[in-house]
């Protein structure tokens, strides 16, 4: 019997499926470790005028879809009004059938706007019309959207030179779901092009009122950064790197490349990736030092189309999955912060799906007792965070690891309607516990399996993270 598209029981295959995922995981909170919200945006409680502003601004995913359908760039980052965007995006989703896009892309106008018509030229108008007028609305603020989807913390991703007053702000306004600084500080390691990285250490001296002539000034500056940040709540760092560099060094070497750095002076390559270790190494030893839990997104080959990237700039659609090697530098790295004791909670995150069984062996080089699930194998990142890039995750990290120990899915997102990922997340993961149990080769004990998925979907990562 043919199934409605998107109906309650959507991605759940079975009996048994449909019953984890109703009576256990929809039930959870949603902790979203990992994202790129705006938090002045959430500090100022912002109401957008249109589902543009909200859906499409930002979104390289549907950017991409769109310049594929062949939409001219004025109708995604031009001059077109928001309502001639939003229309061009309409025409171009019946395209995107197979694209997660498309299954994100309706569940998020249903989730939050209780539309069940598929989006299409037809119904564009309609849908726009409609939308906008609830997002203008107080019920749908951006506060009241993330009570909506039942979000209990999340983590924005920042700068260490940020001043984190937005956060503050959130913090001080009592707003119940906590909003928490990540520490990303790889534009503090970024010596691919000497100039900006020494623009960015003139903009860090002058954030903590400190001259930076020497390495270890540089150092007490990010020291300084990172216990501020560690005050306001953060719990987190992360990297979005090529690869792990584990090139040998000391610090000899290191100060007299800070020093030529300094001068204005060109470094090698070499040079480069030991500059990069034994910044990677410090960041490392500082979380550790704090409890914090590190975040390793490694793989993504970026900014691919140079005509364009020059004309829209980074972030805008132009980045792809690379092929770099990662098992040596990732397993020299990690042991070397092992063997004193100094290895973080850590979080593997992998763009290439030929490295999924890499990525979780590897953690399991490193789980040392303390700590359950001390090393993880992240979820479905990017260009895998869609049904097949999940199942295989799952299925890797299950093969090759403890999957009852995930701290489950994230939305990596820059938008506030993105927390349905969430929940397709769950139904996928429920669906192959299910699956499991309707073949015989798990035990049909409910009690334990809806445990195991509520763990998946929320308690694992609230005990992982301990956010106070």
């Amino acid at each position: 019997m043919m199934k409605a598209f998107l109906n309650e029981d959507f991605l759940l295959q079975s009996g048994t499926a449909q019953t984890l995922y109703h009576q256990y995981a929809a039930q959870m909170p949603i902790i979203d470790y990992h994202n790129h919200l705006v938090p002045q945006q959430i500090a100022e409680d912002k109401q957008f005028d249109n589902i543009t502003q909200i859906w499409l601004y930002g979104d390289h995913y549907k950017w991409r879809a769109m310049r594929a359908h062949g939409v001219n760039e004025k109708y995604i980052t031009g001059d077109a009004t928001d309502e001639e965007k939003f229309m061009k995006w309409a025409e171009t989703v019946p395209y995107t059938m197979r694209n997660p896009l498309y299954h994100w892309t309706h569940l998020e106008l249903q989730r939050y706007f209780g539309v069940t018509e598929v989006l299409n030229a037809e119904s564009g108008k309609r849908i726009y019309d409609h939308c906008s007028a609830l997002l203008r609305s107080k019920e749908y603020s951006v506060r009241n959207l993330l009570r909506k989807m039942n979000v209990k913390a999340l983590c924005t991703t920042d700068d260490p030179i940020d001043n984190l007053a937005y956060h503050q702000a959130i913090s001080a306004s009592g707003f119940e779901i906590k909003v928490l600084p990540t520490f990303r500080p790889d534009k503090a390691m970024a010596v691919d092009d000497e100039l900006t990285f020494i623009e960015y250490v003139n903009a860090l001296s002058e954030v903590t009122g400190k001259q930076i002539n020497h390495l270890q000034d540089f150092k007490d500056a990010i020291q300084e950064r990172h216990d501020f940040f560690h005050a306001v709540g953060c719990r987190l760092s992360d990297h979005g790197l090529e690869h792990i560099y584990a090139e040998d060094y000391t610090e000899e070497e290191i100060e007299l490349i800070f020093t030529r750095l300094h001068s204005g002076k060109t470094i090698n390559k070499r040079e480069k990736w030991q500059f990069k270790t034994a910044m990677l190494v410090f960041f490392a030893h500082l979380d550790h030092a704090k409890g914090w839990t590190q975040q390793f997104h490694l793989g993504a080959l970026r900014n691919n189309n140079n005509r364009l990237l020059s004309s829209l700039g980074p972030d805008t659609g132009f980045d792809s999955i690379g092929d770099f090697e990662q098992a040596k530098p990732l397993s020299k790295f990690l042991n070397t912060l092992d063997s004193t004791n100094q290895l973080a909670k850590t979080i593997l995150y992998n763009l290439n799906p030929r490295d999924n069984e890499l990525f979780a062996t590897m953690t399991g080089n490193f789980q040392d007792g303390s700590i359950v699930g001390k090393i993880q194998f992240g979820s479905g990142w990017w260009f895998l965070d869609q049904k097949d890039g999940m199942e295989k995750q799952i299925n890797a990290l299950s093969n090759m690891g403890m999957l009852s120990h995930f701290v489950g899915m994230l939305t990596d997102s820059r938008s506030f309607l993105s927390f349905p990922r969430h929940e397709y997340f769950r139904r996928i993961l429920c669906n192959l516990i299910g699956q499991d149990v309707e073949n015989g080769e798990l035990p049909a004990d409910i009690d334990w399996l809806g445990k195991l998925v509520k763990d998946i979907s929320y308690t694992n990562a609230s005990q992982f993270f301990n956010f106070e």
